[in-house]
């Protein structure tokens, strides 16, 4: 399907068909605004349409969960993982053949930065988590990590692990559940609570997968390169 990727600020605003196209557009600019949508007149819309800090009006005609600025990060980082496995479905199971991937987007310091990679054998939610962590290891080794940041998935799996506290729960119990049962990918999770705390400012928000957000759809993208190369 045909994508339209809007650089509402950027070197060069309009109405790009290809990601390379856009990123052209969005590196190297301060405070870039983009976003892909899957028809031209929305596009357009969004083209058109003016930046403004105030939601006051959006608040009132909507009940969807808050949407941050991103203008108030200094870095967006949007993270993603996927598999083409036989566990896709109720009383299905992965097979060791079976493909599966991560990737993450960072956006900040007039840069983008990306990463990938793939394994056999592993499951939708374990590549979740595998990408955030390497979206933090890639901050630290960049060395911006404590700048503000905001991480954008769309994976309640690992959302909820975090900003729920249901990590700090099963760290507190000796990385166990309330009934006893160690979580699923525990040593990822071990991992992942090593690392967040380098990351001292920090937001995270969810957005809905495969939908108009260029940095969700990037690292969708992402991954599935990386599967049809394995």
């Amino acid at each position: 399907m045909q994508k339209y990727y809007a650089v509402r600020r950027g070197k060069t605003p309009g109405i790009y068909l290809t990601w390379p196209e856009c990123k052209a557009q969005v590196d190297g600019f301060t405070g870039a605004r983009y976003k892909s949508f899957p028809d031209r007149a929305q596009a357009q819309a969004f083209l058109e349409a003016k930046d403004s800090h105030n939601k006051t009006s959006a608040t009132k005609k909507s009940s969807k969960p808050k949407v941050s600025n991103i203008d108030d990060y200094d870095l967006v980082i949007y993270t993603d993982g996927g598999s083409r496995n036989h566990g896709n479905f109720k009383g299905g199971h992965v097979k060791t053949s079976d493909k599966a991937a991560w990737a993450y987007h960072i956006n900040g310091n007039d840069q983008t930065y990306e990463g990938t990679g793939g394994e056999f054998g592993a499951t939708n939610n374990r590549m979740e988590i595998m990408a955030l962590i390497q979206s933090i290891i890639r901050l630290n080794e960049l060395k911006i990590n404590t700048q503000n940041a905001i991480f954008v998935l769309d994976s309640q799996y690992v959302l909820n692990a975090i900003t729920k506290n249901w990590l700090n729960g099963w760290k507190k119990r000796g990385y166990k559940k309330a009934d006893g049962s160690v979580p699923v990918n525990v040593e990822l999770w071990k991992q992942l609570d090593e690392l967040l705390p380098t990351i001292p400012n920090k937001t995270f928000e969810w957005t809905k997968g495969h939908a108009t957000n260029v940095g969700n759809n990037r690292v969708d993208e992402l991954l599935n390169e990386t599967m049809d190369k394995m």
